[in-house]
């Protein structure tokens, strides 16, 4: 699944392709891609048929865009699930073979939702506006803010994470704690603060959680600079591209080859139906 850099490349893609278009028409071709709308394809498509794109926004791993129809202004909310993938084609040429949703621009472009798995969608929702900050799509309002959210509050996320009482790489998943991480950049970050996925967040301290905070922001930030992490075609930015952080993973991956910091064996155990990826040495496991 696209973790926070990867969403972030296509939000930013996006940004340049789509904002200040007028949506000339929409076109469902896949009803599982529509399936969080509540009135379907033919509703989603004309909500957005003679609409214009006038902004788009993440928090965390989802994707919104801002939408004015008329005096109605409203998010159309994408999860690009395991496989999706926010494409820029020119009219006319060849349909992507796992083609779900269409809409062509005015500028003779079109954006492509493509998804082979079919686990992502677009739906339309309404905007939930807080007390404080800028309003978030009513169905995404329970994402935690993300590292690069100006909203994140770094003492706050590391209170919910010691809060959790669970293990450490159970809280850094949980998308309501801190959002955008991932089962890859989870292990990056915990290599980095030489800690084990199972340790107890209960007795981690202050310092230890900041730490690991720390490094979840780095190595998203320094993935985020050349594209995200790309170990397959499922996963491009709005121009077909790879990222290239694969080539930067100090352990995801990483199985049976020797740590770049101390030179023991990378091993690889089961972890929440996954794989976790560590050093038995830089990250010794928790005493049973």
């Amino acid at each position: 699944m696209p973790e926070l850099p990867e969403v972030e490349t296509v939000r930013a893609g996006l940004l340049d392709h789509v904002v200040g278009r007028h949506i000339a028409a929409v076109e469902v071709l896949h009803p599982r891609s529509v399936r969080r709308h509540v009135g379907g394809g033919v509703d989603l498509a004309g909500r957005l048929a003679g609409a214009d794109v006038v902004g788009v926004h993440r928090r965390g791993k989802y994707l919104w865009l801002d939408i004015r129809h008329g005096e109605d202004t409203f998010p159309v909310v994408v999860h690009l699930g395991m496989s999706g993938q926010m494409l820029i084609a020119q009219a006319g040429t060849d349909d992507h073979i796992h083609l779900r949703i269409r809409a062509s621009l005015d500028d003779g472009n079109e954006l492509r939702f493509v998804d082979q798995r079919t686990f992502g969608g677009w739906h339309v929702d309404e905007y939930l506006h807080a007390a404080t900050g800028d309003p978030v799509p009513e169905s995404i309002a329970h994402i935690a803010p993300d590292p690069f959210d100006p909203a994140f509050d770094v003492d706050a996320a590391i209170t919910r994470i010691r809060a959790r009482r669970t293990e450490i790489k159970r809280a850094l998943l949980d998308q309501t704690v801190i959002s955008g991480v991932g089962n890859i950049y989870a292990d990056e970050a915990l290599w980095r603060a030489r800690m084990h996925g199972t340790r107890a967040t209960g007795g981690l301290s202050r310092a230890k959680v900041g730490e690991l905070v720390g490094a979840v922001t780095e190595v998203m930030g320094e993935a985020l600079k050349v594209g995200g992490t790309s170990f397959d075609s499922l996963y491009v930015n709005v121009n077909g591209q790879s990222g290239y952080f694969e080539r930067s993973l100090n352990a995801y991956g990483r199985e049976g080859e020797p740590c770049r910091r101390c030179g023991a064996i990378m091993r690889r155990e089961q972890f929440m139906n996954r794989s976790s990826y560590y050093c038995p040495r830089c990250q010794r496991p928790p005493r049973k």
